[in-house]
C-alpha cells in the first residue's frame, strides 16, 4: 500500500496530476482544492496518498493532511459514496469544513457538493456523526507530520525542494491544531466526544482564525446549561 509519496511535479490535468519519483511517474487524483494547493509544475511536491485496487482498475488519490486523508478513507466507507463523491466533498467544503459538517449535523452543506443528493448526504452525516471528534483530533500537513509505521513511503532519491510557503494551504495545521487541542481540552473537563466536538466545530465556524483558548472559551459557552 502506497501511503505518502515525495518527489517532482511533472504535469497537472483537470483532476490529476503526475509525480516522478525516481524516474516513475504516478497518476494522482486529487479534489480542486488540493489540486489548488499545489506548487508549479517542476517543484518538488509531497502528498499523503490512498490507492484503490480492484480487478480492473488501480488508482492513488492524493491528499494533503492526514486528517483530509481519513476524512476520504471514511467518506467512502458509507453506502453510496465512492472516490470521486468524497473528493467532491472535500473539494467543496475542506477537511475541516467536513468536520463541522458532519460535527454538526449539517447535512446541508455536504449536499452542497456536485454529484451529493439530500438522502446519500443525511446518510454520511448519520454514519459518520460518532468519527468526527476522533478526525478532528487529528492535524498537520504532510510537510509537517512525522511518517507513521503504517505508511509505504516513496521519495525522491535528491531530495525535492519543500513547497513554498506560497503554495501551501492557507492556516492548514493551525486551525486542526487549535480544533484538536480544545477537543483534548474539554474531554479533560468531562464533556463527552460527540457534544464538545460539536461545540468546536460550531466555534471555528462562526470564528476561523481563533486560537486553541479562544475555541475552548467559546465552546464552553455553547456547553454551558441554558436557562
Amino acid at each position: 500500500m502506497i501511503g505518502k509519496l515525495t518527489g517532482r511535479l511533472d504535469y497537472k490535468a483537470l483532476d490529476h496530476v503526475l509525480i516522478d519519483v525516481r524516474g516513475v511517474g504516478y497518476i494522482v487524483y486529487l479534489s480542486d482544492r488540493t489540486m489548488a494547493t499545489l506548487p508549479p509544475v517542476g517543484e518538488g511536491v509531497s502528498l499523503y496518498t490512498d490507492m484503490v485496487v480492484r480487478e480492473d482498475l488501480m488508482q492513488l488519490f492524493g491528499f494533503t493532511s492526514l486528517v483530509e486523508k481519513e476524512w476520504h478513507r471514511l467518506l467512502t466507507s458509507v453506502q453510496g459514496v465512492g472516490a470521486k463523491v468524497s473528493l467532491a466533498i472535500l473539494g467543496t467544503l475542506g477537511p475541516d469544513g467536513v468536520s463541522r459538517a458532519i460535527a454538526l449535523g449539517d447535512w446541508a452543506s455536504v449536499k452542497a457538493a456536485k454529484g451529493v443528493g439530500p438522502k446519500t448526504a443525511q446518510r454520511i452525516v448519520l454514519d459518520l456523526k460518532d468519527k468526527a471528534p476522533g478526525v478532528m483530533a487529528m492535524g498537520g500537513t504532510v510537510t509537517e507530520a512525522m511518517e507513521g509505521p503504517d505508511l509505504d513511503v516513496i521519495e525522491a532519491a535528491d531530495p525535492a525542494p519543500k513547497p513554498t510557503k506560497k503554495t501551501a494551504p492557507k492556516k492548514p495545521s493551525g486551525a486542526a491544531a487549535a480544533s484538536a487541542g480544545a477537543l483534548s481540552a474539554l474531554g479533560n473537563l468531562g464533556y463527552g466526544p460527540s457534544d464538545a466536538a460539536a461545540a468546536v466545530a460550531e466555534a471555528a465556524g462562526d470564528n476561523p482564525d481563533a486560537n486553541e483558548a479562544e475555541l475552548i472559551r467559546a465552546a464552553l459557552r455553547l456547553l454551558a446549561p441554558k436557562g
